[in-house]
């Protein structure tokens, strides 16, 4: 396959195809990093591997067994995964920028709050509080009592002290008021964690690894206050960042103020370490498949006439053209072109003034049989012949028998 010949004909449906399918798996990356689909999401992209190879190789017993078991165990992966793929079709859900969103969020009580965080933290309250945004929280805890009141610091401090038979779990907030206290958090699987880390932190970090919310934690032994988010925890210095973090980040789900041209390059800022890495993947798996598409191309030919009788010359038209349309496979169609195409006329039979003349594939010489032939443009064409004078005799080139 010539690779080169390829990426010559790579057209703006294959950049738009590419960028396409580069979108979705990071977006399916980033959602399923750290999960137990993600485990699950690897083997299949392993299996499938497998299989394109086994198919590639002509092994016909593994790609038998593997076309049975794969509807199969496509059924089960979405028995056992159903929670992960109802939380990511429900991120591509069209309403959430159609204007179907909460009300604006009161933010009043953000200060108030900081204050309360860093108090805590300095008494050596420990607490875990869920900021919930765009995708549904309550689906992924357990347990939980509702409740619904603003976030102030005597209500905090009642439901995380010690003696309190609420203070064992976390607090979810959404639309900047509690909802349910005493929250049980599903716990990251990760084996790269801190091992100073306890349960506060490995539950915030496993909610964040499956969805979009905020999670603050309040360390009992060390007197921190720490955000989990976006499969990361980041340390909180003062009452100030905290309190820039939740209008901004947290509670400000467009975020700050940008222009155009920054939010363009974010977009290939941040994270451009495994953007780019996913979009390689896909380029190349795309160069896999490129080569076995059904591909379509144009091209103009010169149309050139063969064994004209002695003594007559073709007056009109004295240079034709004509244009087709290949169709085969993208790894033969991207090797055409009019170095090694020819199209001609034979005139053997020609005789003085005007013939017609049908173009047809047998006019034409091409590299191999496996292109076809769609269209070509004129599929009749006239030729006019009168005696040759003088001049075009002696013009003429000799040809031996």
């Amino acid at each position: 396959m010539n690779l080169f010949a390829i990426l010559s004909n790579v057209g703006f449906p294959d950049i738009l195809d590419i960028l396409l399918i580069s979108i979705v798996s990071y977006h399916l990356f980033i959602w399923f990093w750290g999960t137990k689909a993600f485990k699950a999401l690897i083997g299949i992209v392993l299996l499938s591997g497998v299989f394109i190879l086994a198919k590639s190789w002509g092994l016909f017993l593994t790609t038998w067994v593997f076309q049975i078991l794969w509807q199969v165990f496509v059924i089960l992966l979405i028995i056992l995964f159903q929670k992960e793929i109802r939380q990511m079709l429900e991120r591509f859900n069209p309403l959430k920028t159609m204007g179907m969103k909460h009300d604006k969020i009161s933010n009043g009580w953000i200060p108030e709050f900081s204050d309360w965080a860093f108090d805590a933290a300095v008494k050596r309250i420990g607490a875990v509080v869920i900021f919930e945004r765009t995708d549904l929280v309550s689906d992924l805890v357990t347990r939980g009592i509702p409740m619904e009141c603003e976030p102030q610091p005597e209500i905090l401090n009642s439901i995380f002290y010690k003696q309190s038979p609420l203070h064992d779990g976390a607090i979810l907030l959404s639309a900047g008021k509690i909802t349910k206290v005493s929250c049980y958090l599903p716990l990251s699987t990760r084996e790269d964690l801190p091992q100073e880390w306890g349960t506060r932190h490995r539950a915030a970090l496993g909610l964040s690894e499956q969805c979009n919310a905020w999670v603050l934690v309040i360390s009992e032994e060390r007197g921190e206050v720490s955000f989990a988010f976006d499969n990361q925890v980041k340390k909180i210095k003062d009452t100030k960042e905290l309190s820039f973090l939740l209008e901004t980040e947290v509670l400000n789900e467009k975020g700050p103020d940008m222009n155009m041209r920054q939010v363009v390059l974010s977009w290939f800022t941040k994270r451009y370490k495994t953007k780019a890495a996913v979009f390689g993947l896909v380029f190349i798996l795309w160069l896999v498949f490129a080569g076995q598409q059904n591909f379509e191309k144009k091209i103009d030919l010169p149309l050139d006439y063969r064994n004209v009788p002695e003594g007559l010359v073709v007056s009109s038209p004295a240079m034709a053209g004509i244009s087709l349309t290949c169709r085969g496979l993208r790894k033969d169609i991207s090797l055409l072109t009019k170095d090694n195409m020819m199209s001609s006329l034979d005139l053997s039979s020609a005789k003085r003034g005007k013939s017609s003349y049908n173009i047809t594939k047998a006019n034409l010489t091409l590299p191999n049989d496996r292109i076809d032939i769609v269209n070509i443009i004129p599929a009749r064409i006239e030729i006019f012949v009168e005696k040759a004078s003088k001049q075009d005799i002696k013009d003429k080139p000799s040809t031996s028998s």
